[in-house]
């Protein structure tokens, strides 16, 4: 019997083979054109295949406590580049402490920085620290919920507490002229800002040492990004310094 011949010829696999250069070019734009969707995108896409899906999105973004817009989320990041740029550039490492959380940002600014001993009046250095910073925060204010400005003392003695009044007053009034400096640069509605004074007794260090005492006495500003993050102050206290808000170590 004669062998059939065959009608394809010698160069059936150039098909083949252009066949599947083909294929995988088209799964490659398709990754693209999914790496480089934009919102109105991607809500047009899932709509088309869920038209109650693209409510339920944008329902579960815009909830109290959940991320908000990627928009959002850059504008608030920016907090912390911008400053933590800022005290490296101006050689503040060791007064400054910045630190990111999970929709906060906390510093923590050792007292020397904003206050001469026993005082509540603002210094030339503490001023422009806070020109700075309200300087970033104007430009991303809508991504903030709450500013919270805390003013901490220390025991001057390390077995005897301090004067309750010259205690209590001098760290509140120390948070509220932060505060108030803050609030004149018209940066944010006043009602997202608050100051607290916790006196001598959310210590984060020993009253044992001059050195360890001179830690306690301290401004915090605490900026969060939704109602969600706002949390308490061991929460905060853990992941910012390890310990709990009353100066224990954590577990």
């Amino acid at each position: 019997m004669a062998r059939r011949k065959s009608s394809g010829g010698a160069n059936d696999w150039l098909t083949t083979y252009s066949d599947l250069v083909t294929l995988l070019f088209c799964f490659f734009v398709l990754l693209y054109s999914m790496s480089s969707i934009d919102a109105a995108k991607w809500d047009i896409l899932v709509k088309s295949f869920n038209p109650d899906a693209s409510q339920e999105i944008k329902e579960i973004e815009t909830a109290p406590g959940k991320g908000g817009t990627t928009e959002e989320q850059e504008a608030f990041d920016e907090i912390y580049a911008q400053l933590y740029e800022y005290v490296e550039l101006s050689g503040l490492g060791e007064d400054v402490q910045i630190t990111e959380g999970e929709g906060y940002t906390f510093i923590t600014f050792r007292n020397s920085v904003f206050f001469d001993g026993d005082s509540y009046v603002l210094k030339k250095e503490g001023k422009d620290i806070l020109d700075k910073l309200c300087d970033i925060l104007s430009g991303v204010s809508d991504s903030v919920e709450e500013i919270q400005v805390l003013g901490h003392t220390s025991q001057a003695s390390p077995t005897e507490p301090n004067e309750v009044i010259s205690d209590r007053f001098l760290s509140s009034n120390r948070a509220a002229e932060v505060l108030v400096y803050m609030q004149k640069k018209n940066i944010i509605e006043p009602y997202k800002m608050v100051s607290s004074g916790f006196g001598q007794f959310r210590p984060i260090s020993s009253f044992e040492t001059t050195e360890s005492r001179a830690k306690n006495r301290r401004v915090e500003i605490i900026i969060t990004k939704n109602e969600g993050v706002a949390g308490k102050l061991d929460k905060y206290y853990e992941e910012v310094y390890g310990i709990k808000a009353n100066g224990v170590d954590a577990p």
